[in-house]
């Protein structure tokens, strides 16, 4: 998984896999989803980031199961 943010455009852009898109969904018009063909989560884009999602500040946490 990788997560950037676009300081510029102040757009975060979460990528679960790499992955051929082949779909993009539009959550509302600030959020959309790209999906594989199986429908699996490939990334999901954020306009708006610092006010929609706290970006840039981010913090990991790895949970043992």
């Amino acid at each position: 998984m990788k997560v950037r943010y676009f300081e510029d455009t102040d757009t975060m852009l979460i990528e679960f896999r790499d992955a051929p898109v082949a779909e993009t969904r539009n959550l509302d018009e600030n959020t959309v989803i790209d999906v594989d063909a199986d429908g699996h989560i490939c990334a999901i884009t954020i306009e708006h980031a610092s006010v929609r999602a706290g970006a840039p500040k981010f913090s990991f946490e790895k949970v043992a199961a």
